[in-house]
C-alpha cells in the first residue's frame, strides 16, 4: 500500500454526518444505538404519499416540472420498503401512489409516436402527478400561513371584563300646573264626598310633614292622591298640600311623573334615603 493510500485513509472525513447541539459530527460513533423503531418517527411526520413526494422533491432539489421518474421512483420504494417493515397499516394508501409512479415511469419509458403526430397533443403521463403535487404544496403552504394567525386558547387567552352600567331612569320634571290641576282633582272629589260635620280641630303643617314622611318611609313611590283622605274634609286636605310642599321645597321629598300629563308620585328625597 502507498504513502498516499495510506494518508487518505487515516484522514478523517470533512462532511458532517450529523450535527449536535450545533456541532458538526464528523463520524458516527462506534457504540450508538439505532432503535429498531426510530424510523417511525420520521414516517409519522408524512401527512400522505404526496407529502412524502414533495418532501423527495425538494430533498435533492428536483424540478417538480420535470420529474426524473426513475430516480424518484428509486427513493420512494426505498420508504415504502421501510414503512412495510414498521408500520403495515399505513403502506395502503402508499402502495397505491408506488403503483402510480411504476406505472408512469413505465409509459416514460415506451416509444414515441412520430413527431407528426406528437403535434396532435401526446400528454405527458407525469403531467396529473405535477398538477396533484402542486395543488398540494400550495394547500400545505397556505395551512402553513393559517397556522402562523394567532389562535385563542393556543397563542392568547380571551379577557372578560364584567362592567356594572347602572341605569338611572330620568323622569320627567312635575310643574306648577300638574300640581294645580292635581289639586283642584282632589277638591273636587272632597266636596262631593263631604259631610256635614261641625268641629274645631287644630291642624299643624310641621305635624302634617311628619306624618308624610312617615306614609313615604317604607314605600318607594306613593301616588300623590294616596297622601290625602277625602273624608277628612278641605282644611285637612289643604294643610296636606301645604306639609307636601314644604317638604318638596326642604328637598325632603321628590315629585315626579312618569310621562308628561300622566300621574304624579311622591317618594323620599335620595339623600335621606342614602342617610
Amino acid at each position: 500500500m502507498s504513502e498516499t493510500e495510506v494518508q487518505q485513509q487515516t484522514m478523517p472525513p470533512t462532511n458532517p454526518v450529523a450535527h449536535v447541539h450545533g456541532e458538526p459530527m464528523l463520524e458516527m460513533p462506534l457504540d450508538l444505538y439505532i432503535p429498531p423503531d426510530a424510523l417511525e418517527v420520521v414516517l409519522e411526520s408524512f401527512q400522505g404519499p404526496l407529502d412524502l413526494l414533495l418532501y423527495l422533491i425538494r430533498k435533492h432539489n428536483l424540478d417538480v416540472l420535470d420529474i426524473p421518474m426513475a430516480q424518484l421512483t428509486q427513493q420512494y420504494m426505498g420508504y415504502i420498503e421501510a414503512m412495510q417493515r414498521h408500520r403495515l397499516e399505513l403502506a395502503a394508501e402508499y402502495l397505491l401512489m408506488a403503483a402510480v409512479l411504476i406505472e408512469i415511469k413505465s409509459r416514460m419509458l415506451l416509444p414515441r409516436p412520430p413527431k407528426e403526430n406528437e403535434e396532435e397533443g401526446a400528454e405527458d403521463p407525469r403531467a396529473e402527478l405535477m398538477r396533484r403535487l402542486l395543488e398540494y404544496e400550495q394547500m400545505k403552504l397556505a395551512a402553513q400561513k393559517l397556522n402562523e394567525v394567532p389562535q385563542a386558547g393556543r397563542d392568547f387567552e380571551l379577557v372578560q371584563v364584567l362592567i356594572e352600567r347602572t341605569v338611572i331612569e330620568r323622569l320627567p320634571n312635575v310643574s306648577v300646573e300638574d300640581l294645580r290641576h292635581a289639586w283642584l282633582a282632589l277638591l273636587t272629589r272632597a266636596r262631593v264626598n263631604a259631610h256635614h260635620k261641625v268641629r274645631r280641630e287644630e291642624l299643624s303643617v310641621r305635624e302634617q310633614m311628619t306624618k308624610v314622611l312617615r306614609r313615604l318611609r317604607d314605600t318607594d313611590f306613593v301616588p300623590f292622591e294616596e297622601l290625602f283622605d277625602l273624608s277628612d274634609g278641605v282644611p285637612h286636605l289643604v294643610v296636606t298640600f301645604i306639609a307636601i310642599l314644604e317638604l318638596a321645597k326642604e328637598c325632603l321629598v321628590e315629585i315626579q311623573q312618569t310621562e308628561t300629563l300622566g300621574n304624579i308620585y311622591v317618594r323620599t328625597s335620595r339623600a335621606i334615603t342614602a342617610e
